[in-house]
């Protein structure tokens, strides 16, 4: 396997990381539109795998020219959704299987937003399944931690705990705090604030695919780890658009635990505008209002060690058991700070995203995992990832409702 890692951010640099202790590759090679950051992230590993490159993740043919040049057979896409599609298309004009954090964006619908679904996640991706499919390759789409582990968790709950799934619902939440900072996300706000203010989806079987109020029908969650009650609101996400494909559930949502703070501050980012992404005028320049709030906030990557606390991604499931008894249960994976910035030097948020597409990755080297089209993580076998997920020093839980 000779992997091509696109985007050496906060995740990607995490990636590296983590599989630098993994012996399942020939070749990583380590790319970003800043050849200058792709070799600081190359240059702490010490491994002779690794090399750094420079790509612009918005051409699709600079991928696949590099792609042909290190003779790349997987393409890790660790950059934001804004350039999945050019990736997504590099890695397929090169022959190389490819998988992503975050899937193809959306448009609301024209008319009625928080009714009806315009373009959903991951539809331009999933329109070339038939091609992919047809030359034998794989898209591995949404194989972060949320999406991706929590739809792993998705798969094991239909597979070996509930004879009938009526509700699955996906709860992320933490505790997390930065020292220092009044307002510092732990995660890209470019991403944030595009997965928190569209039109959040629901799934209903028999109804299909529909939106609602963004950040609307708050509930508090009680985290795991030590985290505690969390006020959650619908949020648009990824799980949503591909639990349903694999796994048959009476309903499918996605919450967000991003607590009061900020719920406020997005809300008062919208109201202004500012969380827009088409340019305006200021001065002599165009700029993009969200692209200004992402530059004036701190780099996520950069905040590990004034961060104390844990991040919580997880899976409520609710249904009947395989006896036919009323059941709700939450698989969830608890990724605590200090442990991970010890270990790996990565804040929590990061390396828990990062941790799972390495951990894929590993599987579809051992052939234990093998497909061709564009598939979710819930079209695989859940047991083997969970299993590797614990070998990796980072194991999962389950409990009771």
């Amino acid at each position: 396997m000779r992997i091509l890692l696109v985007g050496a951010g906060g995740v990607g640099t995490a990636a590296t990381g983590i599989a630098a202790r993994r012996d399942f590759y020939d070749r990583f090679v380590v790319a970003d539109h800043d050849l200058a950051r792709a070799e600081r992230a190359v240059a702490s590993l010490s491994d002779a795998r690794f090399t750094a490159a420079r790509v612009d993740a918005s051409a699709a043919g600079g991928v696949a020219a590099l792609c042909r040049e290190h003779g790349i057979t997987h393409v890790l896409n660790a950059v934001d959704p804004r350039f999945v599609m050019p990736v997504f298309e590099g890695a397929f004009a090169a022959g190389a299987d490819y998988l992503d954090m975050a899937m193809s964006l959306s448009r609301p619908h024209p008319e009625l937003p928080y009714e009806r679904t315009g373009v959903k996640l991951g539809d331009e991706q999933f329109a070339a399944a038939d091609r992919w499919a047809g030359s034998g390759r794989l898209a591995l789409v949404g194989m972060g931690v949320e999406p991706g582990l929590s739809d792993v968790f998705a798969r094991y709950a239909a597979d070996h705990l509930f004879s009938r799934i009526d509700e699955i619902g996906v709860r992320d939440g933490g505790n997390l705090v930065v020292e220092g900072y009044g307002f510092a996300p732990s995660f890209s706000v470019w991403t944030t604030i595009e997965e928190c203010l569209n039109p959040p989806v629901i799934y209903e079987r028999g109804r299909g695919w529909f939106t609602t109020e963004p950040l609307s029908e708050p509930e508090t969650f009680d985290f795991p780890g030590g985290i505690g009650p969390v006020e959650c609101v619908h949020v648009e996400h990824e799980e949503v658009l591909l639990i349903p494909r694999w796994v048959d559930a009476g309903r499918v949502t996605f919450k967000y635990g991003l607590g009061k703070e900020f719920i406020d501050v997005l809300r008062t980012l919208h109201k202004l505008g500012l969380d827009r992404t088409h340019p305006v005028r200021v001065g002599g320049v165009s700029v993009s209002p969200r692209d200004v709030v992402a530059a004036v906030l701190p780099d996520p990557s950069t905040l590990g060690d004034r961060m104390s606390g844990a991040t919580c991604a997880g899976t409520l499931v609710s249904g009947l058991d395989k006896q036919g008894r009323p059941s709700t249960v939450y698989l969830y994976h608890v990724v605590d700070n200090r442990w991970s910035m010890s270990e790996y030097g990565s804040q929590a948020v990061v390396w828990q995203t990062a941790v799972n597409p390495v951990v894929a990755l590993e599987l579809l080297a051992a052939g234990t995992w093998s497909g061709a089209g564009v598939l979710g993580p819930e079209a695989f076998d859940a047991v083997p990832f969970l299993e590797l997920l614990t070998a990796y020093g980072s194991p999962w839980a389950l409990r009771a409702q």
